[in-house]
């Protein structure tokens, strides 16, 4: 009988164990994610991906939803963020102000399209010429429009009227016959064919220049000197949601979708859009490219040090983990 009863106290013990050992581990998990992030980005399908990274965090995330990238470096450079997305053109700009950012990860190309209404007798880029075309200043947008009419040999002081209409409403503008046409990013110019009043006049990316680079993820240089941890724990949860979102396209879109975007339409302009985390030396080429036509353009008064916008020490050191 004492041994069954000793057995019966051990078992006992080893079940409360058991039991304090699994209490234990809930409330580590709650410490682990005591901690708390914030980072930028806007509710689209291309900048989608932060909103991934607390599957991936041992901080908890949370994402602020912007409607414009200058926004989001300002809240970030004011201590608001611990990182933001930002198109290539704003952090340039910032660079060439000296503002203290860095890139750190890439978040999405390509991304923009020229459209034209559907019944346009506008054929080619060089049709342009004596045209309405809508526009938003200081935009990646801006940039590839400038460059399209610089390549078509047209003067975008003289030779067309660039009118500066939201994002939003330059397809309502185009159906209007307020505009001939606009360059945007996706999903507005899906939108247009999809809707039936528009049709693409041409991917702006080109290969000599600036290619298909668009947006990417930035810190401030005192938020990598004092914390190096956490941004390393955010570029691992970008390069790993990054993955997951390319190898599961319906999760992608399904988020997408809770934005107010129709999937059907998502569906569309998808195939315009390539999310991404690396940056190799094509990138900072084109980035390097992007800034002078930026310059020749006059959307910036100096050329900053590209090299210097970059740190990629932390994709090194996630891509170690493979």
């Amino acid at each position: 009988m004492k041994i069954k009863k000793y057995m019966a106290m051990a078992l006992a013990v080893v079940m409360a164990a058991g039991l304090l050992a699994g209490c234990g581990s809930p409330g580590e998990d709650t410490a682990a994610k005591s901690e708390k992030v914030t980072v930028g980005t806007w509710k689209t399908a291309q900048t989608i991906t932060p909103y991934f990274y607390d599957e991936f965090m041992p901080e908890s995330v949370e994402v602020l939803p912007f409607t414009n990238p200058g926004d989001q470096k300002t809240a970030l450079l004011a201590g608001s963020l611990d990182m933001c997305g930002t198109t290539l053109v704003t952090a340039i700009t910032a660079a060439s102000k000296g503002e203290p950012v860095k890139i750190v990860t890439s978040l999405c190309n390509k991304c923009s399209a020229l459209v034209v209404d559907k019944d346009s007798g506008i054929q080619s880029e060089a049709d342009l010429k004596g045209k309405r075309i809508a526009y938003v200043p200081g935009t990646m947008h801006h940039a590839l429009l400038l460059e399209v009419l610089k390549r078509n040999g047209i003067n975008p002081d003289t030779d067309v009227e660039l009118k500066r209409i939201d994002f939003f409403d330059m397809g309502q503008a185009l159906v209007n016959g307020d505009i001939d046409a606009f360059l945007s990013g996706e999903p507005y110019p899906s939108q247009a064919v999809q809707e039936g009043y528009g049709r693409i006049l041409s991917y702006p990316y080109f290969d000599d220049s600036v290619g298909t680079i668009n947006a990417a993820m930035i810190v401030t240089e005192d938020t990598i000197k004092n914390k190096p941890e956490m941004v390393q724990d955010l570029v691992n949860a970008h390069v790993d949601a990054t993955r997951m979102l390319n190898e599961d396209r319906e999760k992608w879109l399904n988020k997408s979708a809770e934005f107010g975007t129709d999937k059907a339409l998502l569906e569309i302009s998808a195939d315009n859009i390539e999310l991404c985390s690396d940056i190799d030396d094509t990138f900072i080429q084109n980035t390097r490219n992007l800034a002078d036509r930026m310059k020749e353009l006059g959307m910036i008064d100096t050329v900053p040090d590209i090299d210097a916008i970059f740190d990629l020490s932390f994709l090194e050191q996630a891509a170690k983990r493979r």
